[in-house]
């Protein structure tokens, strides 16, 4: 349960009121006395730090309740998920439909793992698997691990690894993506579509959406490792060596302020613009989903997802 910034509250008598909220049992502040028919979803966080009630039982004024400062996020889309409570914390325009690029990788493991041939299984690239866009670490004819594939596209967000790593599965490259559209579709998503598993063409969502199958991916074990990877290093049965970094550049900021990233994926293209999905907790362990699509530029994704964690964790605190 978490308290927002931005009501207010009255002891009268014994019993306590609570402005504008409703209908949850429970205790406030350590009272003692059992409320009944109130919400606590909303208390102020000033009250909440203070452990205590006003002193005056007078209603406060208006203009003197504390109120939560908005957050003024540039990216055209954006979200915060509360994955305690699973309520929305922030969004603009979070139910509209927007391209998200690489996010798709996510599903795209999701998806791999349930048809997982072997980590040790060994993969020829193939010439149907080069793709341009990024940079390419493999190149037909290279033989790897279907580990160094899944390391090499969320590390990476490497589009050739991605397309062999399909299929190594043994599937064809629609077959998968039928799969990926099947898994989100099982999700409840009724917003989200999938063309291709590497987020080079048309692969649609929104911000809320993307919180909601970035929760399940980034709960994986296998997948929060690989996104959490700052540096990868990899050799190919013919000796070759490859050393791939890490897309998500707040891997280098986080930990900061109590707060530790815990996964995370970018995306572009022109179409998407940058986009960026990030897990976070902090020294509460308090976990949330962060999203933004459309932002304008490739370090602007990350100063603004880190800009909202840190909105997000001081404007609401969780009982």
């Amino acid at each position: 349960m978490f308290f927002a910034i931005g009501l207010s509250f009255v002891l009268s008598g014994s019993t306590i009121a609570i402005d504008g909220i409703e209908n949850v049992k429970g205790k406030v502040l350590g009272m003692s006395e059992e409320i009944k028919d109130i919400s606590l979803s909303h208390l102020p966080r000033v009250l909440q730090a203070q452990g205590k009630l006003p002193e005056s039982e007078d209603k406060p004024k208006e203009e003197e309740r504390p109120e939560v400062i908005p957050f003024d996020l540039q990216s055209n889309c954006g979200s915060v998920m509360d994955l305690q409570n699973k309520e929305i914390l922030f969004n603009k325009e979070a139910d509209k439909k927007w391209p998200i690029a690489s996010i798709t990788k996510l599903v795209t493991a999701l998806v791999f793992l349930d048809n997982n041939p072997g980590w040790d299984a060994i993969y020829e690239v193939r010439r149907e698997d080069r793709r341009e866009g990024g940079k390419i670490y493999l190149y037909t004819g290279d033989k790897v691990s279907v580990k160094n594939l899944f390391y090499l596209s969320l590390v990476g967000s490497a589009n050739t690894a991605t397309l062999a790593l399909v299929r190594s599965t043994g599937m064809n490259e629609e077959e998968f993506v039928q799969k990926m559209n099947e898994k989100v579709s099982n999700m409840g998503l009724e917003n989200t579509y999938f063309s291709d598993p590497a987020g080079l063409s048309y692969n649609v969502s929104t911000a809320k959406e993307v919180a909601k199958f970035a929760q399940v991916a980034l709960s994986n074990s296998d997948i929060s490792a690989a996104t959490l990877t700052k540096k990868y290093e990899l050799t190919t049965l013919g000796g070759r060596k490859r050393i791939v970094y890490n897309t998500d550049d707040l891997l280098d900021i986080f930990p900061q302020n109590g707060i530790k990233i815990i996964g995370g994926k970018t995306g572009y293209t022109e179409a998407a613009g940058y986009c960026f999905v990030g897990k976070f907790v902090d020294h509460n362990g308090i976990e949330m989903i962060s999203v933004v699509l459309g932002s304008g530029s490739r370090n602007s994704r990350f100063s603004e997802t880190k800009n909202l964690a840190e909105w997000a964790y001081e404007s609401y605190v969780w009982n």
